[in-house]
C-alpha cells in the first residue's frame, strides 16, 4: 500500500486526532478512511454530473409538465411543515 504526506491545517490535525482518539484508531487509518470516502462521493457525482451532460447533449430534458410536477410536488411538503 502506498504512502504519501498531506498537509493539513493545525484545526483539522486537532479534529482528526480528537476522532482517532474517540474512534481508538490511529490519525493514518481515520485519514484513509476519510480520503476513501471523499473519493467516492466525488466519483459518484462526477459521474452524475457527466450522465446529466450526455443527456442534456442528446436534448434528453424534461418537459415543463414535468417539471411544475416536481415543482408542486416540494411545494407541497414545505407548506405541510
Amino acid at each position: 500500500m502506498p504512502a504519501f504526506t498531506v498537509r493539513l491545517p493545525d484545526d483539522v490535525t486537532e479534529k482528526l486526532d480528537a476522532l482517532a482518539a474517540k474512534l481508538d484508531r490511529s490519525r493514518s487509518y481515520v485519514a484513509a478512511q476519510a480520503i476513501g470516502d471523499y473519493v467516492i462521493r466525488v466519483a459518484w457525482q462526477l459521474a452524475d454530473i457527466e450522465a446529466g451532460l450526455r443527456e442534456a447533449e442528446k436534448g434528453d430534458f424534461a418537459t415543463e409538465a414535468e417539471v411544475a410536477a416536481t415543482i408542486a410536488k416540494y411545494a407541497r411538503r414545505k407548506r405541510r411543515k
